[in-house]
């Protein structure tokens, strides 16, 4: 019976893995792959579940940081936040921390902006580089 049951659970780590493709369950697989080989030998239910729960914790704790090393080193950054940092843009309204105004252009998109240097004015035209994001500003630096 509890072939059976490691079986089961063994397979439905496996497809949750494979429709999820997040390395949410492969640990899973293979502590119930071990817990199926125990039950196969008549090793008793106590071990089984023992075994499943240490493999399961072994495999996450030694191979996760490996694998998500390698698993989706090609991601896309989708987040604006982790997109825009470090980019360059184009003054399009002069940056004036005083007088609250500016506006850049990324992409052919209108942001407003602000200066990294608190009193320093940044004529239209200029390069920037935009070092971080507040709210809906970007905070750049010439």
């Amino acid at each position: 019976m509890y072939v059976y049951v490691w079986l089961a659970v063994f397979v439905l780590s496996i497809i949750v893995e494979a429709a999820t493709a997040g390395l949410t369950s492969i640990w899973f697989a293979g502590g119930a792959f071990v817990a199926f080989l125990l039950a196969l030998f008549g090793i008793g239910p106590v071990w089984q579940v023992i075994a499943f729960v240490a493999i399961s914790l072994l495999l996450l704790v030694f191979t996760r940081p490996l694998a998500r090393k390698y698993v989706n080193r090609r991601a896309e950054k989708t987040n604006v936040l982790d997109s825009i940092i470090g980019r360059t843009a184009v003054v399009t309204e002069e940056i004036n921390n005083i007088l609250a105004t500016g506006k850049v252009t990324v992409d052919g998109m209108p942001w407003t902006a602000r200066s990294a240097v608190a009193e320093e004015v940044i004529p239209v035209g200029t390069e920037v580089t935009i070092v971080s994001l507040t709210g809906v500003k970007c905070i750049v630096r010439k």
